[in-house]
């Protein structure tokens, strides 16, 4: 059986020379296009695909569109959620797209799979009022958990991972320079609360990540979202994920009238459909008088207009 399902990718031999698995090899080509998070995400899905066409003593590259069909069909048996077999299928189909370029196989086999249709999320999002509470929540914290707070416009690894020294002023705007998804490098506008609050967190520091947890090491994502979860909590919003202050930051930036592009760019989403799924124009609820925090457009990172 190919070694994909192991955790890296490995090539066997026989002893007298390489004798390479051909869907390990287009697995292999198609996985080298990808990095990070995607890389493992990817990389799990074909798993899951080849242990089932092992399961059933299918070669991969010998698949047809049937037995596409087949696995689609299996997934919802199995209780999966639409995006989840939409994601699976997603891979699977770049997977052949890409052996089918690289002339490993002829025809695509993927190419008139179907897809389910995935409906927009109604999933629960934090409007502005529950934005601004968890910011003035997360202030009266301690300085790390309201720097955390602030750069979770950002996704929570790009977060995780700023440091002091990607600081930097351009024309008189502070701003973060940042690896984003896909190892792309982005420089991001902090807006002034966003920078006051970040020079608390990292104190006298000159060097190092800018989130730290209590025993100096980098904040991780496990412990970020404990944090979140943490701070939510205190705050009376129930379950937060740091996701869900993401979507906040862009709603609230598109509630405020912030151009759709400009958002789209500020949010670094590829395709400005992505950027339109949070525009849902929610009414706002003025926070109580008792805890009197202030706009969440004031701290989160924005856009920068040019003049």
């Amino acid at each position: 059986m190919t070694t994909l399902l192991e955790p890296s990718i490995e090539i066997t031999t026989d002893g007298k020379g390489w004798s390479p698995d051909e869907a390990q090899l287009a697995a292999a080509a198609f996985l080298a296009r990808y990095r990070g998070r995607t890389l493992e995400a990817y990389r799990y899905d074909l798993r899951s695909f080849f242990q089932l066409t092992h399961d059933h003593h299918l070669e991969v590259l010998a698949a047809s569109r049937a037995h596409l069909e087949w696995y689609r069909t299996a997934m919802e048996q199995r209780g999966h959620a639409t995006a989840t077999i939409d994601r699976r299928l997603c891979t699977v189909c770049g997977y052949y797209r890409f052996a089918h370029l690289d002339g490993r196989i002829t025809p695509n086999p993927a190419q008139y799979v179907r897809r389910p249709k995935v409906q927009p999320s109604e999933g629960r999002a934090m409007d502005r009022s529950e934005l601004a509470r968890f910011l003035f929540t997360a202030e009266h914290y301690d300085h790390a958990h309201a720097a955390l707070a602030v750069l979770l416009g950002l996704r929570v690894s790009e977060a995780c991972g700023t440091d002091i020294e990607h600081l930097a002023f351009d024309h008189g705007h502070r701003t973060l320079r940042i690896v984003g998804k896909g190892n792309k490098p982005a420089i991001i506008p902090l807006a002034p609360r966003t920078s006051r609050t970040i020079d608390l967190a990292v104190g006298e520091r000159v060097e190092g990540p800018i989130l730290q947890r209590r025993d100096g090491q980098r904040l991780d994502r496990r412990t970020a979202h404990r944090w979140v979860r943490s701070i939510g909590k205190r705050a009376g919003l129930g379950h937060i994920h740091p996701h869900m202050l993401r979507a906040g930051f862009i709603m609230a930036a598109l509630d405020a009238g912030v151009p759709l592009r400009e958002v789209q760019l500020g949010a670094r989403h590829a395709d400005p459909r992505t950027t339109t799924i949070y525009d849902r124009r929610r009414p706002t609820v003025t926070p109580p008088a008792s805890s009197s925090p202030s706009s969440p457009a004031d701290s989160q990172w924005a856009p920068r207009r040019r003049r």
